[in-house]
């Protein structure tokens, strides 16, 4: 169980598997459809989670009404960089791109970048490692291997919340994309499953994190070597399938 205060709201939401999330706020768009930023307990994580989604007008019944026989939405995974949380790019591109969403009735999701709200989850005072740093990978060296299974939440357990709970991105209709961090994620994430994404790109990526001070720094904390970040380097993976 978990007690979320919202401060824009000045409510507070108490998450359990009762109630397994909770939508925390909901804006109409201009150009049509509404944003969402909704909050769950995370088994990936083990914390409270926040994610962004906008949902096109017509499929708005989705998400406000229960029903077994709601239409199965297209999504997209948009997946943030270094320092961002879920708010991000709804702050700076959403004018743009929910308005490209609604008139492509496609739905858009943008999770956060690592765990945070907890005061169990480890951190550090720099920008690249730690909160807003998860890098979309399952650590697995202390003190980082307890919360910071980003690459589960995204491939596993929030397409499956958003399947279950609102029919969005069945039979596999989701594609990924992200900027910087985010570009590495959406490319590693594809190219590891490439069978459950319909397509991927990415704005400015860390494509070789296991040669940049970036991803040096993040997988000998995460993983406690770059050798075994290889797994979760776009270039790596790719060098891999052309030999």
């Amino acid at each position: 169980e978990y007690i979320i205060f919202h401060y824009r709201t000045n409510r507070v939401y108490v998450i359990t598997m009762s109630a397994p999330y909770a939508i925390l706020s909901q804006n109409r768009v201009g150009g049509g459809g509404t944003y969402y930023r909704i909050s769950h307990a995370s088994v990936s994580t083990k914390t409270p989670m926040t994610f962004g989604l906008f949902v096109p007008s017509r499929y708005v019944t989705n998400i406000t009404e229960k029903s077994d026989n709601k239409t199965n939405v297209p999504v997209i995974f948009w997946l943030s960089g270094l320092t961002c949380d879920d708010t991000n790019f709804a702050q700076k591109a959403g004018a743009r791109a929910f308005l490209a969403g609604e008139k492509e009735g496609v739905a858009i999701v943008m999770p956060d970048t690592s765990p945070r709200g907890d005061n169990s989850v480890p951190n550090v005072d720099s920008y690249d490692l730690g909160i807003g740093a998860g890098f979309y990978v399952n650590a697995t060296k202390a003190p980082y291997s307890t919360h910071y299974h980003m690459y589960n939440y995204v491939t596993i357990e929030l397409p499956n919340l958003l399947k279950e709970h609102f029919s969005i991105g069945k039979d596999n209709l989701r594609s990924i994309t992200g900027h910087s961090m985010g570009g590495h994620g959406a490319l590693t994430i594809a190219i590891k499953d490439p069978s459950n994404w319909v397509s991927v790109s990415a704005f400015s990526p860390i494509c070789n994190p296991t040669n940049c001070p970036w991803g040096k720094k993040a997988f000998e904390n995460y993983f406690g070597s770059v050798e075994i970040g290889k797994a979760h380097d776009a270039t790596a993976l790719l060098s891999e399938r052309s030999t």
